[in-house]
């Protein structure tokens, strides 16, 4: 099941690549908010509409886990294995743009 789920999110949106490199320890939603807007200079705003969609369908592929937390008015969440592996893989897919487009745009500055 997970290599139809791994084919289902490669490539990730923006929003839930933020997400996932957020989520590598427990962190709640507002928290995760600010996180990603911190990260990426204020570049990526996730409002609580789009956190709580994501969110829902990660819970549900098996992606990340609600993680019991002392403040209990709050979710946090938090990557699973699945999760982790889908998020180096994204990684890795987007190095390999990196690295492919380097020459040919130093190229266009020369």
């Amino acid at each position: 099941m997970s290599e139809k789920i791994i084919r289902k999110y490669i490539p990730l949106t923006e929003a839930t690549y933020y997400i996932l490199l957020s989520m590598v320890e427990p962190i709640h939603g507002y928290k995760l908010m600010q996180n990603v807007e911190e990260m990426t200079n204020g570049k990526v705003k996730l409002g609580p509409g789009t956190l709580y969609g994501a969110t829902s369908k990660l819970v549900k592929d098996e992606i990340i886990e609600q993680v019991i937390t002392e403040d209990e008015r709050r979710k946090s969440y938090k990557l699973t294995n699945l999760g982790k592996e889908i998020l180096k893989l994204e990684y890795e897919r987007l190095n390999l743009l990196v690295d492919n487009g380097k020459e040919i745009i130093n190229n266009l500055e020369a």
